[in-house]
């Protein structure tokens, strides 16, 4: 049997195959080899550790139960040219003995414990080894006279984000998260699209009795946004994000809906809102306008009807009242 656990990066593939395939659970016996591969996009190296029962917290290697995973201790497995890898998994070399019980093999695309996962891409897989008994170790053999019967297998697919429209092998089989049952063993290819996302295509191997989970990281689609003002010179930002001083050019901008704010000192800060479509560029013109102010040839006092009627009521006394020269 092959155990297909891991492709680190925007595409996670993993294949159980018989005895295995309910509940993404590999069941097996100590002492057996039970060979592990899969795929890694963002690193040449893929790191395994192990963490189960009487193990440390953070993991041993695979090869060795002794080596911990939180001082360094991983099994070190080279990504070929085109990012496969695979690794036996000898679970009666050790370098000491493993209980019989379930045990989770982690694969991970740098140096990374079980405390240190955060910054890293990973999978895992359940291993659930049992003690040999009587008639376990046994050899096997076909009869010519018998026809095999090919047990079909089962795709689930997912993507981020959701509802992805789905087409398998040119056939549309619906919108992620969905499982395509009923497959017959062998390679399929899995096309992804989404509105304003890329599209992502994906081989799967579906292998007899066997889930296949596949899932996939759909990348935006972007466009390129010129930004200007009148006058130039403004302050832009995007989003909330300093882009520099118009007019500015961004480029690999996620379609939709951005919010551009524009300040230059003299002028009314500006905002407005810009629409980015996919693979085209959009230029985005803001108008600046300066502050309203009062002009003093503009402003009309108010009327003091009574300051001056008593001024005028002082000069018509004095006019009246003044004595008169004596001759």
């Amino acid at each position: 049997m092959k155990y297909r656990i891991l492709c680190c990066g925007l595409l996670l593939l993993f294949v159980l195959t018989g005895a295995a395939a309910a509940n993404g659970l590999i069941q097996t016996y100590l002492g057996d080899t039970v060979p592990l591969s899969g795929y890694c996009y963002t690193s040449s190296t893929v790191y395994l550790f192990l963490t189960g029962p009487n193990l440390p917290s953070d993991g041993v290697a695979l090869d060795n139960i002794y080596s911990r995973a939180d001082q360094g201790g991983f099994t070190e497995v080279s990504v070929d040219s085109n990012d496969h890898w695979k690794y036996d998994w000898d679970t009666g070399s050790l370098g000491g003995r493993l209980d019989a019980g379930t045990y989770t093999v982690w694969a991970v695309d740098g140096p990374n414990d079980l405390s240190n996962l955060n910054q890293a891409q990973y999978s895992t897989i359940s291993v659930t080894l049992g003690t040999p008994g009587i008639g376990t170790m046994g050899t096997s053999s076909t009869s010519p006279d018998i026809t095999p019967v090919v047990v079909p297998g089962t795709l689930n697919i997912s993507s981020v984000p959701d509802n992805a429209s789905v087409v398998i092998n040119g056939n549309y089989q619906g919108r992620t998260p969905l499982s395509v049952p009923g497959l017959a063993p062998g390679t399929y290819l899995v096309n992804f699209s989404r509105f304003n996302y890329e599209p992502l295509s994906a081989t799967a191997t579906v292998e007899a009795g066997a889930t296949t989970e596949v899932t996939a990281t759909l990348k935006p689609k972007t466009g390129t946004l010129v930004i200007d003002t009148t006058p130039e010179g403004a302050n832009i930002t995007l989003d909330g994000t300093n882009v520099g001083l118009s007019p500015v050019t961004q480029y690999r901008v996620s379609v939709g809906n951005h919010t551009v704010n524009a300040t230059l000192e003299g002028y009314v800060p500006a905002e407005t809102v810009v629409t980015v479509i996919a693979d085209q560029p959009v230029t985005s013109t803001i108008l600046l306008a300066k502050p309203v102010s009062l002009v003093p040839g503009n402003l009309t006092p108010l009327p003091v009807p009574v300051t001056i009627g008593a001024c005028a009521g002082a000069i018509l006394l004095f006019v009246f009242f003044r004595p008169r020269a004596r001759t």
